[in-house]
């Protein structure tokens, strides 16, 4: 199994364009395969009761990334090998990202919004869902009404809605009982920053599918909360993972190049001695 990793940029990005290159470059060098942005209207994200009376709602407008920098993040994308991505907040993003986005994104919060899913569906791309905060009855609607507005393929991922979660509230198990109950691949999504969860996630539950929210220097609006890898961090955490993909091999027994020298200083099969008696006779220190 190859493990895809998403880097989720969240709001992290500050509006600035220079910012975001930063992030798929960092992506990039940390060993993802995607990275993903958010692209939300606060008066399109909120009620406007919330909003009339919490400013802290309303400061969030300061979070929005501009429509336009989508393309130019796009290419960035293209040019260091990873794809792009984006979670659509209100409908009309659908069709802004649909020339750009390699998959949409349904955030948890979205679950619910039956008239969202059935957008992304139709677009015929691929469907990436959380399911933080659901439950089993709200995730098998999600994927029916996915299914029956013909999304292309479909991936869930188990996920805490606690910015951080607690490891011990991790739950990785519901990965294997949410593909067992919708037959959808399932993935995690992390908000430990705990490298062991997510090796568990992978190596014991068969995510095929890491998400995690990055940050580049400490100081992204998103950061201070807890639930934000930075490079340094999350880079050894995917060059493990790839390690030990590589290390799969074919499945058949053989003698690997590395020891096929050894082979000839195995115990002979006649006095059980070391090395082969054919060895000895010629043998010189």
């Amino acid at each position: 199994m190859t493990v895809h990793f998403c880097a989720e940029v969240s709001s992290n990005h500050a509006r600035d364009p220079e910012r975001c290159f930063a992030f798929v470059d960092a992506a990039a060098a940390a060993g993802c395969d995607s990275v993903k942005f958010q692209l939300f209207r606060i008066g399109e994200l909120f009620a406007p009761e919330i909003l009339e009376r919490s400013a802290k709602h309303r400061a969030r407008a300061d979070w929005e990334l501009p429509p336009e920098l989508i393309p130019a993040i796009a290419a960035r994308c293209a040019e260091r090998g990873v794809q792009f991505a984006c979670t659509p907040f209100y409908l009309e993003a659908v069709e802004t990202l649909r020339p750009h986005t390699a998959f949409y994104k349904i955030a948890s919060y979205e679950l619910l919004w039956d008239d969202l899913l059935i957008a992304c569906a139709k677009t015929g791309k691929p469907v990436v869902l959380s399911t933080g905060m659901a439950t089993m009855e709200e995730i098998r609607h999600a994927v029916f009404v996915l299914r029956q507005a013909g999304a292309s393929a479909i991936r869930l991922l188990h996920t805490v809605s606690a910015y951080p979660t607690p490891p011990a509230e991790a739950n990785l198990a519901s990965i294997d009982f949410i593909r067992r109950m919708t037959g959808c691949p399932v993935g995690w999504s992390d908000h430990t920053v705990s490298a062991g969860v997510i090796h568990r996630a992978i190596h014991r539950w068969g995510a095929g599918f890491i998400e995690f929210h990055l940050d580049l220097d400490e100081t992204g609006a998103e950061y201070a909360a807890g639930h934000c890898w930075l490079p340094h961090q999350i880079a050894p955490v995917i060059a493990s993972v790839r390690q030990g993909e590589a290390a799969d091999g074919e499945g058949l027994k053989t003698a690997a190049p590395s020891e096929l020298a050894d082979r000839d200083w195995r115990a002979d099969p006649e006095d059980g001695l070391r090395p082969l008696k054919a060895i000895r006779r010629d043998f010189a220190a």
